[in-house]
């Protein structure tokens, strides 16, 4: 036998692997052209194996070659499919469930440097005076290579100590933060009073906990004085999550029929979901954002609301994410993300690499001060010794007050990273004409139109 026959150690245990697979109860192992030419792709990928380990410049991690090779025959099915490693498997796991222990900041990459997003209010960053643009350089001691490093050093058992090293615009010298980990939960969902009346909830993802912090946010609007008389829904940006919070969500709007149904090969993970009757009506109007940033789970929310034309929809178009992915737990920590089936709204549309389409398009802008001044003309009440109102008989003659420039609307939100301000909400374009519209008919209604 020449030394090119023989397959390597990992060779041999993946086509073991794949025999005992096929060798399984319902599969029926046959000698077809088709098996012919699967074993035959096999035996090719046996033989790259071994001469890459045997001949490549470099020595070469046996491990991660298999691991590579999976990752790229799961990926090469669609953009959604993927080999997880044990640390993305947890990183998934922490990003769903809703909390976990660290110092409590959202960092990225930016000039090469882990750079803070924003630190969310009320954890130990926040209240240490880590703020928005500071620049980590060390944790411990050691310099951060990079963002996944980063995020796992600072990460640690509640009650432990950390050390942050930071650089800060206007700082001559490193500032060092030492930081107390603490249990750091992740709400998704932002919620503020836009005009008494009316709401703003914003979800960001769809996470363990969503369904239950929309609940208790609404509960609050609903039982506030004056009660809710419309609610916009921002979906924008939201990336998706975990599809059972999606139907709940859904299901606390609608009281009956289809919220969603999927279907994958052959007839199979055919699934439908129905909504129930609420024991609380909310019959108010809904004007749900969406964008291009909205996908998945948020498009299921919309399409659903939208068919059941319990909403209406402002805003671009969204993603187009109409698939359904299931988790497979694997060996040794792995996990397989695989997609199983599309995903159809009520009406029985697959938005599939079309997205959902709003019912009004509004591009987003967002409006500078300048823009409101120069909408503001000139009026009677802004001319010296302007003449009052006609009085009542026996009150005195009150002069009107010129406009405040201010906006005196509440600004008491709810938050998961930042403080929400009113002001800037409505100074979002697409938040105002949402606005706009759930006033609008309220007078439409009011006036029997």
């Amino acid at each position: 036998m020449s030394p090119k026959s023989v397959l390597p150690k990992a060779a041999l245990i993946f086509v073991l692997a794949v025999v005992v697979w096929a060798l399984a109860p319902g599969f029926h192992l046959d000698f077809t052209a088709d098996a012919r030419t699967a074993y035959k792709e096999l035996k090719l990928f046996s033989d790259v194996l071994d001469l890459i380990e045997k001949n490549y410049v470099d020595p070469v991690d046996e491990k991660k070659l298999i691991e590579s090779a999976i990752q790229g025959m799961v990926s090469s099915l669609d953009p959604h499919s993927a080999l997880l490693t044990p640390e993305a498997f947890r990183e998934l796991q922490i990003d769903t469930h809703g909390e976990f222990t660290g110092i409590g900041i959202h960092v990225t990459m930016k000039d090469n440097l882990v750079t803070v997003i924003a630190p969310i209010e009320g954890t130990p960053a926040y209240r240490a005076g880590i703020k928005a643009g500071d620049r980590i350089i060390k944790v411990d001691g050691k310099p951060t290579d990079n963002l996944r490093d980063a995020v796992n050093r600072m990460r640690g058992p509640k009650g432990t100590k950390v050390v942050v090293t930071i650089v800060r615009e206007g700082e001559p010298k490193p500032i060092d933060f030492t930081l107390i980990r603490d249990v750091i939960p992740i709400h998704s969902v932002k919620s503020a009073i836009l005009k008494p009346g009316y709401g703003y909830v914003w979800i960001t993802n769809f996470r363990d906990n969503t369904y239950d912090d929309l609940v208790s946010v609404l509960d609050e609007m609903e039982s506030a004085d004056p009660p809710l008389r419309g609610l916009v829904l921002d979906l924008r940006d939201n990336p998706g999550g975990i599809l059972d919070q999606a139907i709940r969500v859904c299901d606390l709007f609608l009281d009956k029929g289809v919220i969603l149904s999927s279907k994958g090969r052959n007839g199979t993970h055919v699934r439908v979901y129905k909504a129930h009757r609420n024991s609380r009506p909310r019959d108010y109007p809904i004007v749900v954002l969406i964008n291009g940033g909205s996908a998945s789970a948020s498009e299921i929310v919309a399409g659903a609301l939208q068919d059941h034309k319990r909403a209406l929809l402002l805003g671009t178009t969204t993603f187009g994410k109409g698939s359904v992915q299931a988790i497979e737990n694997l060996a040794d920590g792995y996990a397989l993300k695989l997609t199983i089936a599309r995903y159809y709204t009520p009406s029985g549309r697959s938005i599939q690499a079309k997205g959902v389409e709003p019912d009004i398009v509004v591009p987003r802008r967002i409006l500078k001060p300048e823009d409101e001044e120069s909408e503001r003309t000139l009026k009677e009440r802004d001319l010296k010794n302007h003449l009052g109102a006609e009085p009542d008989k026996g009150k005195p003659v009150t002069k009107a007050k010129p406009e405040s420039k201010k906006n005196k609307l509440p600004s008491k939100v709810k938050s998961r990273i930042n403080p929400l301000q009113v002001d800037q909400l409505l100074r979002d374009s697409q938040v105002r004409r949402a606005l706009d519209i759930l006033i609008g008919y309220q007078v439409f209604k009011r006036n029997n139109v």
